[in-house]
């Protein structure tokens, strides 16, 4: 009997096998997909792969006879899938390649060898040439070749460019004047030229054979200082990405320079250094040989005694020796290569064209640059003030030329300076002597002339004046024409003063009597009167030093100086009169020159409208007057006073200013005649000597005869010598209780390096120090070390004897 239950199990059953096939044919559905779409994107991967790596794949199948290629290898023949065809496939390479890619493939189906193969092909889209590698791999169980294609035309290219390069570089390198070595990033040598073999005297061996370190120790043997060659090569070794460059001494002398650089890429990764060595010995030879002329010229330069400087053809200063160093103030280091006209701000405080320049080519130069310019050949020859220098305004003279080279080159250019502002100063004053003997001589003429003119005058006047009654109104007339010829006769003494003739100097006068006579006599009380608003300052020194000479010329000296002052002031204002003593110790420049030597000063000063500068040189000159017309004006009064002064063997010196006033100062020479009568008396035992032994150490021989007589006077056993080296030598054998030491000696050493060599060789010893009115510094040094009281020039008896006695009696 049928089982009803049993049939439905089946059918139960048979459905779930159904279900799970279903599954599993949706499951294999899945997959398929799945494996599709991932072979579409290896497929996209693996064309994007062949763009980027400008590659192909290809197929051949040995049964079908059919090659099938990639969409990459397509573009690389340049054919399209549709004529992608054996017989158009074995078009492409060139003619002469296709022989060798049969042979290729027939060599790897049978025998097994490697397919890897270089041809050039000609792309049928577009006609180029290009350079194709392919390798290929044979599967014997399908009869399938299968291989890649590869576009290496680039870098062909880039291979064929490498090799031209090299080639280059090594023709560079093997031509190359200089020695060159590489190394890598090791320290091993890549490379070295024959120039470097040679220049270095490598044995072949070394070269080919021996390591590197055998090589350098050839090397630094050759060396005179191998220590510091490996020294810098080690430093470098440190420091890959630094340049160098030296010079290399051997022990043969030769010399070569070195120059080392990394061999970096762009990024400035480095892959070793370069070594580049060229033979400079002759190069340095000549250079020696050059600075030595060059140096010797520059000797000479700079001991030339006028001061010189050279420039190059960039205006470049190249010289400038020593005296040019004196004369500015600037030191050569300071002005070596400096250009832009610098050169001239010494002298002129600004930048400008000077001589030099001039004689390099042409310059802009205004007409006040020079106050005299003119050329001989190619020699240039100027005059011009320099206002900057260091002594103030000097006139200098300049002479300038063109340096040439061998080939007539103009190289640079040179200038000799010199200092002739005294040559013109002395200039000047014979200028003004020679035109005021010439004035001095027709004033004396006139004046001789006029005299018996105007004794005749005077002389009938008088007896006009005696004879006529008071009240004969003729009287009168008689005595202005007496009085006219008085004035006229006292114009006439002042011409003769000025011609210097019949002038007695004999007598020893006192300036401060001359200037208290003239403030209380008649003239003075009429000058105030016209000038009542001026104050007359008066400052005498009491123990003014007497000098020789005409006390009525001198009175009218002062006279003439006072009036002078007082038509200077417009206003109210102050004349000061001032004596002193002064002792010069060296010559000084000014209206004139100023000799060494004791002096007794006369001074007038006013507070006026001062002198224009360029009047200064007139206002001794006859007739030279801006005085009120009818009040005092001849023009004779300060030719009067230059005439005195030289009757005297005065100077005179004049500072002035415009608005600043004006100082007549007049530098007498004392006498000594009358001191001992005239100074007001004093116990001379007070200061008198004891027999005591002095020194007297003075280059003026004038000063140490005055320095024997007064000490000699005062009982002291004098010696005298006239420099301080005498001084030192004497000392050395003899003996002196005291020293009287002047401070400024030339030439040889000055007081106070007289001192102190003596208080070497004699510790105790004591001086007196005596000086002018300058170096009180080294006065004050010299007291540092031991010397005692400072007596300035000029000293008197008394002055002189006090100080001494209190020294030697000092414990």
């Amino acid at each position: 009997m049928h089982d009803p239950s049993g049939t439905n199990r089946e059918l139960l059953e048979e459905n779930d096998a159904l279900r799970r096939k279903i599954k599993e044919l949706e499951f294999s559905e899945a997959e398929r997909r799945r494996a599709l779409g991932e072979l579409d994107v290896i497929k996209c991967r693996l064309s994007r792969a062949e763009i980027i790596s400008r590659s192909g794949n290809w197929e051949f199948d040995l049964k079908l006879k059919r090659v099938f290629a990639s969409e990459g290898a397509r573009k690389i023949y340049g054919i399209s899938e549709r004529e992608w065809t054996i017989p158009e496939v074995q078009k492409v390479p060139l003619p002469e390649y296709r022989g060798l890619l049969d042979q290729a493939l027939l060599e790897l189906v049978q025998k097994g060898r490697p397919y890897d193969v270089e041809f050039k092909i000609r792309r049928p889209d577009t006609g180029e040439i290009a350079d194709i590698h392919s390798v290929a791999e044979y599967d014997p169980h399908r009869k399938v070749v299968f291989g890649i294609l590869q576009d290496i035309t680039e870098r062909k290219r880039a291979e064929e460019e490498l090799r031209w390069k090299t080639a280059l570089l090594e023709a560079q390198v093997n031509t190359s004047i200089d020695g060159i070595l590489v190394v890598d990033g090791n320290h091993k040598r890549i490379l070295s030229n024959r120039q470097f073999v040679e220049l270095w005297n490598i044995p072949e061996y070394l070269i080919h054979e021996a390591d590197d370190a055998t090589l350098l120790s050839h090397v630094v043997s050759m060396l005179k200082d191998p220590g510091e060659f490996l020294e810098k090569v080690g430093y470098l070794y440190e420091h890959p990405h630094e340049t160098s460059q030296d010079e290399i001494e051997f022990k043969s002398g030769k010399v070569l320079d070195r120059y080392s650089a990394p061999v970096a890429d762009e990024k400035g990764h480095s892959y070793g250094r370069i070594w580049v060595f060229r033979d400079i010995t002759e190069r340095k030879q000549a250079e020696e040989a050059l600075m030595s002329k060059n140096q010797q010229l520059l000797d000479i330069i700079n001991f030339l005694p006028d001061a010189t400087l050279v420039i190059d053809r960039k205006n470049r200063v190249i010289a400038w020796n020593k005296a040019m160093e004196t004369m500015t103030g600037v030191k050569a280091e300071e002005m070596l290569g400096k250009d832009h006209y610098e050169y001239a701000i010494p002298f002129y405080g600004e930048r400008r064209p000077i001589l030099v320049d001039m004689a390099l080519g042409p310059v802009k130069m205004k007409d006040s640059h020079y106050t005299a310019l003119r050329q001989a050949g190619s020699i240039l020859f100027g005059e011009a003030y320099a206002p900057a220098l260091p002594a103030g305004e000097v006139f200098l003279s300049a002479t300038a030329s063109v340096l040439r080279n061998s080939r007539g080159e103009a190289i640079a250019a040179i200038e000799c300076i010199r200092d002739i502002t005294e040559h013109k100063r002395i200039e000047a004053r014979l200028n003004r002597a020679e035109k005021m003997e010439a004035l001095g001589t027709l004033a004396g003429g006139v004046a001789h002339d006029l005299n018996n003119v105007l004794g005749v005058l005077v002389g009938y006047s008088e007896l006009l004046v005696e004879k006529l009654q008071q009240k004969d109104p003729l009287k009168n007339y008689a005595q202005h024409i007496l009085k006219s010829s008085e004035r006229g006769a006292s114009i006439i003494q002042d011409l003769l003063t000025m011609a210097r003739r019949g002038v007695s100097v004999s007598d020893v006068v006192n300036l401060n009597k001359v200037v208290t006579d003239y403030l209380e006599s008649p003239e003075h009380e009429k000058l105030q009167s016209y000038h009542e608003k001026i104050r007359v300052k008066v400052e005498l020194a009491d123990d003014l030093l007497n000098i020789k000479g005409s006390p009525v010329h001198l009175g009218k000296t002062v006279m003439n100086l006072v009036s002078n002052a007082a038509e200077a002031i417009p206003g109210a204002g102050t004349i000061s009169i001032r004596t002193e003593n002064r002792y010069l110790d060296y010559a000084i420049d000014g209206y004139d020159n100023l000799q060494e030597g004791d002096y007794a000063l006369l001074s007038v000063s006013d507070t006026g409208v001062g002198i224009p500068a360029k009047d200064i040189g007139k206002i001794f000159e006859p007739f030279y007057t801006k005085k009120v017309m009818g009040r005092s004006g001849t023009g004779l009064g300060l030719a009067v006073v230059w005439g005195t002064m030289k009757d005297h063997h005065g100077y005179i010196d004049v500072k002035s200013g415009e608005g600043a006033g004006s100082t007549f100062t007049l530098y007498f020479p004392v006498t000594r005649e009358g001191l001992l009568r005239e100074r007001e008396k004093r116990d001379i035992a007070s200061y008198k000597g004891r027999g005591e032994s002095i020194l007297v150490i003075d280059d003026m021989e004038f000063q140490r005869e005055l320095a024997d007589n007064l000490l000699t006077n005062l009982n002291y056993e004098v010696h005298t010598v006239s420099s301080g080296e005498e001084a030192v030598s004497y000392l050395r054998t003899h003996q002196a209780d005291l020293l009287l030491l002047d401070m400024i000696m030339d030439p040889g050493i000055d007081g106070l390096e007289t001192f102190r060599r003596i208080r070497e060789i004699k510790p105790d010893q004591k001086a007196v120090i005596v000086s002018g009115f300058a170096e009180t510094e080294r006065v004050g040094k010299a007291q540092e070390l031991g010397a005692g009281e400072y007596v300035r020039k000029p000293y008197s008896l008394e002055r002189i004897g006090l100080a001494i006695r209190r020294e030697l009696d000092r414990k």
